[in-house]
């Protein structure tokens, strides 16, 4: 595991445990929130709901991020650690950690990170215990490694769909099921995992993509209903079109983002495919930081009451 030198130790202890909002339970009168027009009643103590927009909603926050060497997933990163969070950022990229470590250099005693493969279920599990160890614990997990493979779907061979699917929903599966016996244990834990606009729009070259996307989608759904007994909340980001490692085609960003793929992709083809972003004053890319700011709310405490959906940041393309 790599360390900033002289960092202070990341599993410090992790302070007094905050209350979460359980199960619905009866609550003293007093103490509800009642809707005057429809006399509907909130079961839930004023004590228990937090700040919203508090500048550091992450502060003692232990959180895990895949994909953290490049694009959104560092973007991610640096947002959560902005916050306040204890962040361990994974990737398969040594090179793209270190330019994430040194972006970071601000937060260095709550920054480390770790190398492994998504795709890799050995690299994965070795690379979770090792996150654990650092961060004592874990409350948020995000997803955010994956490739993107663009070809026709008649040039689509089935080792590059299969690579997609290994990387982008299989990837996701291996993280979350290592996670989950620490996020049982956290506070107000949550899981947010990447979709895409092309799980739910058709954009063509790209139907390994879409279909690991989707896939990823209705994962979460599933998990959110068979986890909402425990706390556990899972949701999902649709990404639009965003300018990150994983659309730019250079070779390193692509190692940054999962194993093995030339950077042979014909990016020529969004500027035809992708339409532009009316937020955007007619730009086909957005920043990353733009899904960033989403990817932390629904990982901190303010989202409480949102599990199983997904929300689009496509600055109004799919409008």
């Amino acid at each position: 595991m790599s360390r900033l030198p002289g960092r202070l130790s990341i599993a410090a202890d992790h302070g007094a445990r905050v209350p979460e909002p359980g199960p619905f339970r009866a609550v003293p009168a007093e103490e509800r929130t009642t809707h005057r027009d429809t006399r509907l009643t909130l079961p839930i103590p004023r004590s228990t709901i937090p700040a919203v927009n508090s500048p550091q909603r992450y502060a003692n926050r232990r959180v895990l991020i895949s994909g953290g060497g490049s694009g959104i997933g560092q973007a991610t990163v640096l947002r959560v650690l902005e916050e306040g969070g204890r962040v361990v950022a994974a990737d398969i990229s040594e090179s793209g950690l270190k330019d994430t470590v040194a972006k970071a250099d601000t937060y260095a005693d709550r920054l480390a990170t770790v190398t492994l493969d998504v795709g890799d279920e050995q690299s994965v599990r070795d690379g979770v215990g090792r996150a654990l160890a650092a961060l004592g614990g874990l409350d948020t997990l995000v997803n955010a490694a994956g490739i993107l493979r663009s070809a026709h779907f008649l040039e689509t061979t089935a080792a590059d769909f299969e690579q997609v699917l290994r990387i982008n929903l299989v990837g996701t599966f291996l993280m979350t099921r290592e996670a989950i016996p620490a996020l049982r244990q956290g506070v107000g834990p949550a899981v947010v995992n990447f979709s895409s606009t092309s799980a739910a729009f058709a954009h063509p070259y790209m139907s390994a993509y879409a279909a690991s996307k989707g896939g990823i989608q209705a994962m979460t759904h599933a998990l959110a209903m068979e986890f909402s007994k425990e706390g556990i909340r899972f949701n999902s980001v649709q990404p639009g079109s965003i300018s990150s490692g994983m659309t730019d085609g250079t070779g390193e960003s692509k190692q940054s983002i999962g194993p093995g793929l030339p950077a042979d992709v014909d990016f020529s083809l969004f500027g035809k495919v992708q339409p532009v972003l009316p937020l955007a004053d007619g730009a086909i890319f957005a920043r990353p930081d733009a899904v960033a700011a989403v990817v932390a709310m629904l990982g901190c405490p303010d989202a409480y009451f949102i599990t199983g959906t997904e929300v689009r940041v496509d600055g109004g393309s799919h409008m």
